[in-house]
């Protein structure tokens, strides 16, 4: 197991991690001020932002090149894009589908996973479209994506609160048409090929990929090809749930929003963000 470097103060549900400049940014559930700023070394507070007209937050990404980031919005008015600059300018635009996970490409370009869709769309950082990508039929409700450098997808798909049959990770090929491989496809399960709502995903600079299995409450590592490789974080390392996370691949530390979940009505009521060193 991973070790635990430094954990931020809990708060409000933590709905996205990631870093820009030199500092961790960290997307709260909550009325003003949603995204706070830390600085990557002390871990202190050093400012707040404010996300106008925003509603229901789903994910976070960052993207150096424009010096930005990016938040999903599943319930406000055309369920918007929001961008903020490093000094909180924001602008936003619609996806007009459910967008869910985040990310960035090597082209610069914002990859939104659209859950309901099933569908990826890729936009400029100014907002336009630049194409739509259907996913295979049996992807079904995908939660996140990210893209390697050979232009294929990783997808990671099954929904818990929506009973999915199949919960797994797949690598899609760079048109969408075929899932090139997967780790599992079958019922949701906690065996090391087995997940439990498969969240997020990050990937390093050796294309291995980690994969956020929340309702099994750990972190799995995978082979470039999709093969199980180890548990990065575990059950005993988590107070809660993870449901996010960011690797930052120089310093390789592993940035993990862990938030508590109120059994009954299975809402989130309180988070948290846990730092390992991977």
């Amino acid at each position: 197991m991973r070790q635990v470097v430094h954990t931020l103060n809990e708060g409000e549900v933590v709905a996205g991690v990631t870093s820009l400049a030199g500092e961790i940014y960290v997307l709260r559930r909550k009325e003003r001020y949603q995204v706070e700023v830390y600085d990557v070394i002390t871990y202190r507070l050093q400012r707040c932002l404010n996300v106008p007209n925003a509603r229901r937050f789903v994910d976070m990404t960052s993207c150096e090149h424009y010096c930005c980031i990016y938040i999903s919005d599943r319930i406000a008015e055309c369920r918007p894009i929001h961008r903020l600059d490093a000094q909180g300018a924001a602008t936003q635009w619609p996806v007009n589908d459910e967008p869910w996970g985040l990310s960035v490409n090597l082209q610069h370009n914002l990859l939104v996973t659209c859950i309901e869709a099933g569908e990826i769309k890729e936009f400029t950082t100014d907002g336009h479209i630049v194409r739509t990508v259907e996913l295979p039929g049996d992807v079904i409700h995908p939660c996140h994506t990210v893209q390697t450098r050979s232009g294929q997808f990783i997808v990671c798909h099954g929904s818990h609160q929506r009973d999915d049959a199949v919960h797994r990770v797949c690598m899609i090929s760079a048109d969408g048409r075929h899932i090139v491989h997967s780790h599992h496809g079958g019922q949701p399960g906690s065996d090391t090929d087995d997940y439990d709502g498969s969240v997020h995903l990050a990937v390093d600079n050796d294309e291995f990929v980690f994969v956020v299995d929340v309702y099994n409450r750990r972190v799995m590592l995978l082979s470039p090809t999709l093969h199980y490789v180890g548990q990065v974080v575990s059950t005993d390392q988590l107070k809660w749930w993870p449901l996010r996370m960011y690797l930052d691949t120089q310093k390789r530390f592993l940035y993990v929003a862990d938030n508590q979940r109120m059994l009954i009505d299975n809402e989130y009521v309180a988070g948290r963000v846990v730092v390992f060193s991977v």
